[in-house]
């Protein structure tokens, strides 16, 4: 009798205590976009940017990949006032992805853009709440990425040259971080950009040299080495009116 008694109040505590419950994982969709800033947004023509949502907490990769698609609707984008809640990423790339939650997870959002351009690519970062359930989709969440994407096309790199043969060309391409085009007048206004080449002979400083527009996308102008000796070129470019700034650089020998 004294045994069954404390069987039966075994049991009877077993069920009093509480109960461990599992939440169930809901799919949660997120998308992630990169907006060049004062432009369009980043995606295949670029290479991409690369997103990577982490836990916050523990740092954990929860999804990686890059944007694609097309840089977006310019008449939306630029040119067409915004309205509250309106969207302007109609059809423009994103990182599309879907994590099974069963709680809300702080997550941190890392993107690096334009992913294939090394010397112009920019990591910008934020922070968001996910919750099991409640998509982060439509827009999304939308990363601006300030910047200028600079590439020196001549003098090429590490090229040996004559004297003789100055006056020698910097000639650079300057781009959105988009890849939306500058020309003179458009609307991205090369005409209202600084453009310039810092020049350095054997590490001191040489010459500040302006480069014009002379096409879409192209700067060029004209370097006059006195002697031999290693150059550097720093072109960078500079729009005024927004702060977005790119660079690149090369060196060269003259013999």
């Amino acid at each position: 009798m004294q045994t069954l008694r404390l069987m039966t109040f075994f049991l009877v505590s077993l069920l009093a205590l509480p109960v461990a419950v599992v939440a169930e994982a809901k799919s949660t969709e997120i998308v992630v976009r990169a907006k060049s800033k004062d432009a369009k947004f980043i995606g295949t023509s670029m290479g991409g940017a690369m997103v990577r949502i982490r836990d916050a907490e523990s740092g954990e990769i929860l999804a990686q990949g890059l944007t694609e698609g097309s840089t977006g609707n310019t008449d939306l984008i630029m040119k067409e006032p915004h309205r509250r809640h309106q969207s302007i990423a109609e059809g423009a790339a994103a990182f599309r992805t879907t994590l099974d939650l069963s709680e809300p997870v702080f997550v941190t959002v890392e993107v690096l853009a334009p992913y294939i351009k090394k010397q112009a690519r920019v990591a910008a970062q934020t922070q968001v709440w996910l919750v099991p359930g409640k998509h982060l989709n439509g827009e999304g969440l939308v990363v601006e990425i300030p910047g200028l994407v600079v590439d020196v096309l001549s003098p090429q790199t590490h090229r040996y040259t004559e004297l003789s043969d100055a006056p020698f060309e910097i000639r650079a391409n300057v781009v959105m971080m988009c890849g939306c085009p500058i020309s003179d007048g458009g609307i991205w206004d090369g005409s209202k950009m600084e453009v310039a080449a810092l020049v350095k002979k054997d590490g001191h400083e040489f010459a500040t040299i302006p480069l014009s527009l002379t096409d879409t996308n192209t700067f060029v102008g004209e370097l006059k080495p006195k002697s031999p000796g290693v150059y550097q070129v720093l072109v960078y470019a500079h729009d005024p009116r927004t702060a977005n700034t790119g660079v690149d650089r090369v060196s060269f020998i003259v013999k």
